[in-house]
């Protein structure tokens, strides 16, 4: 991972990967943020925690336009 946001007020993680894709995982409680940034592999929890278990928008930055999962 390259980067990753959280918007407390609308529960959006967003995560810039090494490739430079961007995802916005919604409804992500603050716990589950506060958890990720403290894990000793973010990778790791990302995928066993985040991926498959709340939605998520990949975001464009070039076309600024989003996919919605």
């Amino acid at each position: 991972m390259r980067a990753i946001g959280y918007d407390r007020t609308e529960q959006v993680l967003e995560v810039e990967f090494q490739s430079g894709a961007v995802y916005q995982y919604l409804d992500v409680p603050a716990a589950i943020y506060k958890e990720l940034i403290a894990a000793e592999s973010k990778g790791q929890y990302l995928n066993s925690e985040i991926r498959d278990t709340y939605g998520f928008v990949r975001v464009d930055r070039r076309e600024r336009g989003a996919t919605a999962h």
